[in-house]
């Protein structure tokens, strides 16, 4: 069965902390680098950050390097993104999926949000 699932969004004030975790099918995760991607209202959704399956390559938009981390714990089948120094533009519905482009066409979990706000 083909699933993502996402969590640990909320509401956090500018300079807050969240951890973001994805537990993914094995399909989806043993065969494919894995990314966080974001949203925020009235935008495209973006790539946030990767990780390449079997290394320790990441890679991260401009936008948050030096703030989040993602990492993966394949005994789990999860991707982890740790946010910190959260800014008000961080503010979107976060989702994993494999990178570059979803194995699953068209396949995108339930997402989680993320707000950012004083």
């Amino acid at each position: 069965q083909v699933q993502l699932v996402e969590s640990g969004g909320g509401f956090v004030q500018p300079g807050g902390s969240l951890n973001l975790s994805c537990t993914a099918s094995g399909s989806i995760f043993r065969m494919n680098d894995m990314g966080w991607y974001r949203q925020a209202p009235g935008k495209q959704r973006e790539l946030v950050a990767v990780i390449r399956n079997g290394s320790r390559l990441k890679n991260y938009a401009t936008s948050v390097q030096g703030r989040f981390t993602i990492s993966r714990d394949s005994s789990k089948n999860t991707v982890y993104l740790q946010m910190n120094s959260l800014r008000p533009e961080d503010t979107a519905v976060y989702y994993c999926n494999g990178y570059p482009r979803p194995p699953i066409p068209g396949y995108w979990g339930q997402g989680t949000q993320v707000t950012v706000s004083s």
